[in-house]
């Protein structure tokens, strides 16, 4: 008696758990609202189809049922050994698949047309943005704003703290968003430094391949009203696939603007700041080394050097102890094994300030520093 007692009140904690606030929060039954036309056609033909099989659904089992009450033994109902010699047993194989096949080409009518503006971006001008998987951040470039850059990575349940951001947040929530204007159409080139990802934004009506060494298109009409609009990696991409959210942010066009005037002015500035001939400290070099490497190298190395798997260990390394310092930039920009080249994401300035915090953070203690003049003669 006590272990039923038990077990009920078990299963009515289980139900309390799976009815409550919280859980159905996130439980939804159809597409997220659309933001664009095309997100818009792709709900309607979704919508369609499921109203077509939901009505076929009812015909189909209205006729079993029926069949199956009807004509059950217990009434004494025979068995008909020549049904298939009738009429209907005929015409029935011919009716049902072409009934069949008439859905099917009312719901593809309509799916080709979208597919195809889907796919087939228009020949005028628009925004055109460059879209780079990493593992496992994102670099969005903007073509045609002067290549203003934003790397895009995702908020530990610290920093969403820290933001004062709620912490269901976590997995979906990004440092740096996609920002871009509503009303505007935008063109999205996708390509990838590493291995395949997949940028899919569901409310966008968007979701394409980055796969290394090729360029693929795709392109939205217009996002409808400002926003935060939600997506994901959708390809297998490592073990840190899940880490890879997108998030991005609808605002008008004079805030697009403004923000795009002021990331410009940043990164002039950064560029000026890495191509003086100012020496820097190590001090300086260690506060923006360790800025850097958190966000660039702790993915794969750990915060505190330690690595792991195929990711060898920084804190008391060889490499970036006893080694040279050649060899050691000479890996940080080229790149080795699963590791990623960083000549091309980083400038002098930021590499220097890498390599002089992993030479000296986590007790290395080397005391070496390195210029951004040093980096530049070993590129």
């Amino acid at each position: 008696m006590e272990n039923g007692m038990k077990r009920l009140l078990s299963f009515a904690a289980l139900i309390g758990l799976v009815i409550s606030t919280p859980v159905l929060a996130e439980y939804g039954l159809n597409f997220p609202e659309p933001a664009t036309p095309v997100a818009t056609e792709i709900k309607d033909i979704h919508n369609l189809t499921m109203i077509i099989s939901t009505v076929l659904l009812v015909i189909v089992f209205t006729i079993v049922f029926y069949s199956l009450f009807t004509h059950r033994k217990s009434r004494g109902f025979e068995p008909d050994q020549e049904f298939h010699k009738g009429t209907f047993g005929k015409w029935s194989w011919v009716l049902v698949p072409v009934t069949v096949l008439g859905v099917d080409l009312t719901i593809a009518d309509s799916a080709q047309s979208v597919l195809e503006k889907v796919w087939i971006a228009p020949n005028e001008e628009m925004i055109e943005i460059k879209v780079v998987g990493h593992q496992w951040w994102w670099e969005f470039v903007y073509l045609t704003e002067g290549g203003v850059k934003v790397e895009s990575r995702i908020l530990s349940k610290k920093d969403l703290a820290d933001r004062g951001q709620p912490e269901n947040l976590y997995l979906r929530a990004v440092d740096n968003h996609l920002k871009l204007p509503v009303g505007k159409n935008v063109k999205f080139l996708h390509t990838s430094d590493d291995v395949l990802h997949a940028f899919w934004v569901p409310a966008l009506g968007m979701k394409k391949d980055a796969i290394p060494g090729y360029i693929q298109e795709t392109w939205i009409d217009g996002i409808y009203k400002e926003g935060i609009y939600r997506g994901q990696c959708a390809e297998m991409c490592g073990t840190k696939h899940a880490f890879m959210p997108i998030v991005v942010e609808a605002v008008s066009e004079q805030a697009f603007a403004t923000w795009i005037a002021e990331k410009k002015v940043a990164r002039d500035k950064a560029i000026a700041e890495a191509n003086s001939n100012k020496t820097w400290t190590k001090d300086e070099l260690m506060a923006k080394g360790k800025t850097s490497y958190d966000k660039k190298c702790a993915a794969c190395h750990k915060v505190d050097g330690s690595g792991g798997g195929p990711f060898p260990k920084l804190a008391g390394s060889p490499m970036a102890t006893t080694g040279s310092i050649a060899d050691h930039m000479n890996i940080v920009l080229k790149g080795k094994g699963v590791m990623p080249a960083w000549a091309s994401s980083m400038d002098d300035l930021e590499l220097a300030a890498v390599v002089t915090y992993e030479r000296n953070a986590w007790g290395n203690d080397t005391g070496d520093v390195i210029q951004p003049k040093d980096v530049k003669a070993s590129r």
